[in-house]
């Protein structure tokens, strides 16, 4: 696609000048493709040092990068991790050594980027990057120069022509592959799982610590000839209420505490990135200390993060069907709470009937809420969407819903509704999750009052 015309910003300018500027350089959000990018990486010089981890999947990459970072630190290398998108700063995109790199640190290789463009592309003008990709080899310029012991890059959409897969990994992981990005992708579980497929390297190990995995994942393994490492074949995992353990490929851990991030989810993620250390182990060898610390510290925010209040609050990014599955059963496991409020925003192109109905359930009211982006659902449409199916259902219970212009009114809207006993669950994009920790992490407080029939929130909107 054609390249819009800006004036970039000038030399020195702030963090969220080139942020602005790289949103509206590229006539598209997303455009996938590698020819581009890897025209100005080379132009670029872009190369890594040290070995390279790369994470595909849909739902479990973000959790698994964690787990990769903190078991490396633990073990004294310096480690450095690309994640995207992000909460609340762009920064929090990029850590070096467990810290979040400053945005000053940022701006001299997004300046890179910028000048390679305009070489790269010569008489034909500067090669057109999207927002992503633009962002992605800034970031990755910045870990190149880092002096890194080992590196981590999350997937942003599929893996084939993903911006990370322009770096040739010496391990990928490839989590839970489910329908997500369908218009990008494809329709079902093979042809998206052939496109995270793409991040595969000839000869270099491959974990899939999905389950179940696509056909297509394990035949492109076989055609490229990589060194494929299966969950239940290859690697298996087993743990009681107290413990688990680990076997694979001659490998075994026992004893294992369970890893700091809550949810049912996390062993299937943890027990891949164990096999992923395993096939680095030449390279990359860790302790079994650093393993056991590892996995005793890491935290990822948004990740059904609980934060303790009156009400509780829960914060989870789950968004399509399968993650939303897993929320589902994680909140089933908190035990009883008289009331679920939920504050729900999300992209329109997400199956969002198949969240409401699995999350209906758990449900008593529902805070929809609008997000500052083109291609969210608006929170009047969600209440919409959510009425249509009560009739359809034909519940025996009304469950009230409301809509509101931003993520942090649809929380007060809550909070003002609910008895310290009940529970606020916050969900669905990044935006929705990121609106509520803007001014830092929510320490509700909710008044105590006696229910009675006139205290359901308003239908109309907060805005």
């Amino acid at each position: 696609m054609s390249e819009l015309s800006f004036a970039a910003p000038a030399p020195g300018s702030a963090l969220t000048q080139w942020l602005s500027y790289c949103e509206r350089i590229h006539p598209t959000t997303i455009e996938l493709g590698l020819e581009r990018v890897a025209k100005v990486a080379q132009t670029l010089q872009l190369h890594f040092d040290c070995p390279v981890i790369t994470v595909a999947g849909t739902n479990g990459k973000g959790s698994t990068c964690a787990m990769l970072e903190a078991i490396a630190l633990q073990s004294g290398y310096r480690a450095g991790v690309y994640t995207s998108p992000h909460l609340v700063d762009f920064e929090e995109r990029c850590r070096v050594g467990g810290e979040i790199v400053q945005a000053d640190a940022l701006v001299p290789h997004f300046e890179a980027v910028e000048q390679a463009r305009i070489a790269a592309g010569g008489d034909s003008g500067p090669v057109s990057l999207s927002y992503f990709e633009f962002t992605t080899l800034a970031i990755a310029r910045l870990l190149s120069h880092s002096q890194l012991d080992v590196a981590i890059l999350e997937v942003g959409l599929g893996g084939r022509l993903d911006a990370t897969n322009i770096v040739d990994a010496d391990c990928a992981i490839i989590t839970s592959i489910d329908i997500d990005h369908i218009e990008f992708l494809g329709p079902d579980r093979e042809s998206i799982g052939r496109e995270k497929a793409g991040i595969m390297r000839a000869g270099k190990p491959v974990v899939v610590s999905d389950p179940m995995p696509p056909q297509s994942v394990i035949a492109h393994a076989e055609a490229i000839g990589a060194d494929l490492w299966l969950a239940g074949r290859d690697f298996n995992y087993s743990g009681d209420r107290q413990q688990w353990n680990w076997a694979g490929r001659g490998k075994r851990f026992h004893g294992l505490a369970y890893p700091a991030l809550r949810g049912a989810n996390q062993l299937i993620n943890a027990a891949g990135v164990l096999a992923a250390f395993q096939a680095l182990r030449q390279i990359l060898p860790v302790t079994v200390q650093a393993v056991r610390e590892g996995f005793a510290i890491v935290d990822v925010p948004g990740r059904f993060q609980i934060v303790p209040g009156q009400p509780n609050l829960v914060l989870d990014v789950a968004h399509n069907p399968h993650s939303v599955a897993a929320l589902a059963v994680n909140l089933d496991a908190m035990g009883f709470f008289p009331v679920t409020h939920a504050v729900f925003g999300a992209m329109h192109d997400k199956d969002l009937v198949a969240v409401m109905q699995r999350m209906g359930p758990l449900v008593d009211r529902w805070y929809f809420t609008d997000l500052p982006l083109p291609r969210a659902e608006k929170a009047a449409d969600l209440v919409k969407r959510w009425q249509a199916l009560q009739m359809v259902a034909q519940r025996p219970r009304e469950v009230p819903a409301s809509a509101h212009a931003t993520p942090q009114l649809a929380l007060e809207a809550a909070v003002r509704a609910a008895d310290p006993a009940d529970r606020i669950v916050v969900f669905g994009s990044f935006y929705t999750v990121g609106g509520v920790l803007s001014n830092g992490i929510p320490r509700l407080d909710a008044p105590h009052w006696k229910r009675d029939g006139n205290t359901s929130p308003s239908s109309e909107s907060d805005r």
